[in-house]
């Protein structure tokens, strides 16, 4: 049985003297939220847009449940670009029905469900304003729930959470990770690294065009993370504990906890072993405790980005 809901095969795209995407391949598996990844620029929205067939590839292909994809296939598809688009003479609750209409669903079916969708999001009162009188955090969760609200198979989110303070992304962030849990699959494009951290399966990277890096998440930030670790220690003026490791150590990072005790992070050297740095270190302080780092998505990403740029 095939689980992957998309797969992008070598997919290319050129544009008057600009080689928007190269050669890009990636699979997407059912009932996971995907990080497409990449700086400004990279290809990213050029790719999305293919994925939802507003512009085809020059050479390459994109299939979607099994099949090579389609104009009818955008029916299963939900799409939110980074620039909203709403009509902003029109009242929130007709718009909203109006978009839910055209995603083929019944008025009554699609007046319940904005009515539950608009409670559960507290702006049930912005029903009949104007959208032109609606913030633009408002806004975003307006044109969210009219993405969602069809329970398409395939949902593309292009930096949902822009705009979003903390109470409400954390809101949005919850209703994609409960999409998931439902059933939907997620493709997710954002620069937040934070966010990657917290919902994302798998991710692509893009730089220039060609796809640098792809995996899963947390198997990604443990092999970027090899040969980190935080010492925890005390009774050492942290600058003398750097100096004593810097022949076998690097990318030391410092900081104190709470009680004031130092964490000092760091990665040795290719063929350097932990028992070396633990035994410089128990000379010249109180090691109370060592553990294995995890490399941040912000790290992988101005890494591979940085590497990629070199080559």
């Amino acid at each position: 049985m095939n689980n992957k809901i998309l797969q992008v095969k070598n997919v290319s795209k050129s544009y008057t003297n600009h080689l928007a995407l190269d050669n890009v391949s990636f699979d997407v598996e059912e009932q996971t939220v995907y990080g497409l990844l990449g700086p400004n620029g990279a290809g990213k929205t050029t790719l999305i847009r293919i994925i939802n067939h507003i512009t085809a590839p020059d050479s390459g292909e994109v299939e979607f449940m099994g099949h090579r994809l389609t104009a009818a296939d955008t029916a299963y598809i939900g799409y939110l670009p980074e620039e909203r688009g709403l009509y902003k003479k029109m009242k929130v609750g007709e718009q909203a029905l109006f978009f839910a209409r055209l995603k083929g669903m019944s008025k009554g079916d699609a007046t319940r469900q904005l009515k539950e969708w608009f409670e559960r999001f507290g702006i049930s009162d912005w029903w009949n304003k104007k959208v032109e009188e609606l913030s633009k955090g408002m806004a975003q969760k307006v044109q969210f729930i009219v993405t969602v609200l069809h329970r398409p198979k395939l949902l593309i989110f292009d930096e949902p959470f822009s705009g979003f303070d903390p109470i409400n992304a954390g809101l949005l962030r919850d209703e994609i990770l409960k999409l998931k849990n439902e059933g939907s699959t997620v493709i997710f494009s954002t620069h937040n690294m934070a966010s990657v951290e917290e919902i994302c399966d798998n991710i692509t990277l893009i730089n220039h065009s060609r796809n640098i890096l792809t995996g899963n998440v947390a198997k990604l930030r443990r092999e970027y993370a090899e040969g980190r670790y935080t010492f925890t220690f005390t009774d050492a003026n942290p600058a003398e504990i750097m100096g004593t490791l810097e022949n076998i150590a690097g990318k030391f990072n410092l900081s104190d906890d709470k009680n004031g005790r130092h964490l000092l992070d760091f990665r040795l050297n290719p063929g350097n072993r932990l028992k070396e740095a633990i035994e410089l270190v128990n000379n010249r302080a109180t090691l109370l405790g060592v553990n294995e780092a995890t490399a941040s998505m912000n790290d992988i990403f101005i890494q591979a980005v940085n590497e990629s740029n070199t080559k």
